[in-house]
């Protein structure tokens, strides 16, 4: 059933940063993102996820306030080697992998503002 607000495929998930230019640096050179626009007047730009029509805005503020808002999760083929690959660039982690046996695993991780950010695997027989 098509909801009334006639939503359009895209999803923009807006997040705050310290330093526009290192956060676009990071989200581009360490998760491997595409850079689609930055416009330094607003503070603003994008980066595109390889997730069809998942974004992600980066909002320059003085003060980014962290931790209380959706996280990212992003799924992956092998969380083990995701996070070593992040791991070898210096990411922070939160803590060791956790599996639901059968489910999923999943694994925090936060960017260099402290947004956190998710990796998971589905364990499950139907993926």
């Amino acid at each position: 059933m098509p909801s009334p607000l006639n939503y359009v495929p895209g999803l923009t998930l807006a997040t705050q940063v310290r330093d526009l230019d290192k956060a676009m640096a990071w989200y581009t050179d360490v998760l491997g993102f595409e850079t689609l626009y930055k416009v330094d007047d607003m503070g603003w730009g994008e980066v595109r996820t390889e997730v069809p029509g998942v974004n992600i805005g980066l909002s320059q503020v003085e003060s980014p306030r962290v931790g209380a808002g959706p996280v990212p999760t992003f799924g992956v083929e092998s969380v083990d080697a995701a996070r070593a690959q992040l791991e070898s660039k210096g990411v922070r982690f939160d803590g060791e992998t956790r599996e639901y046996p059968g489910m999923v695993r999943l694994a925090t991780f936060y960017d260099p503002d402290g947004n956190a950010l998710m990796l998971y695997q589905s364990l499950s027989a139907e993926s």
